[in-house]
């Protein structure tokens, strides 16, 4: 668990709340690094490391998905999987005021409202995967049913 005096991201509030273990990796980075730069810093096996995507769909709903650090999201698959004609990604200045989180520290866990999650098939590889903690500097590893169990995402490839 957490340590008593580290400050709580959403993230970690919503997995106490659940009574969900989880580790806490901090790492010093003051702006935006991409997911393979953070799996170094934490010392994160790359391959079990998922960055936190969010895409529009044409109805205007938002969407979130969850993949490896190192994959690409296939929009076209996204969209089927989604259930929309077509998805995007929002723009870069859109995401705090979608999210609640900055670019580098989107979890999937704790945004300013639930939308859907989407986890890439892939997670079911490991016991536990590496997710943003919510705030840059901080990376959260936890079991992936409790992952799929508190977001309510649906698996698929994408």
């Amino acid at each position: 668990m957490a340590k008593e005096k580290e400050v709580k991201t959403n993230a970690m509030r919503i997995l106490d709340k659940k009574n969900i273990s989880y580790e806490v990796f901090q790492y010093e980075c003051s702006e935006f690094i991409d997911g393979l730069h953070t799996a170094e810093k934490t010392g994160a096996p790359v391959e079990q490391s998922f960055k936190t995507l969010v895409l529009q769909g044409k109805s205007g709903q938002y969407y979130v998905f969850v993949l490896p650090v190192a994959g690409e999201v296939q929009l076209k698959a996204a969209a089927k999987l989604a259930g929309e004609k077509s998805l995007e990604m929002i723009p870069v200045k859109s995401i705090t005021a979608v999210t609640g989180y900055v670019r580098g520290g989107c979890s999937p866990l704790g945004m300013k409202k639930q939308y859907p999650v989407f986890l890439h098939n892939s997670a079911q590889n490991f016991d536990k995967i590496y997710i943003s903690g919510g705030r840059i500097g901080t990376t959260l590893c936890l079991p992936v049913p409790e992952l799929i169990a508190v977001t309510g995402a649906k698996l698929g490839e994408f």
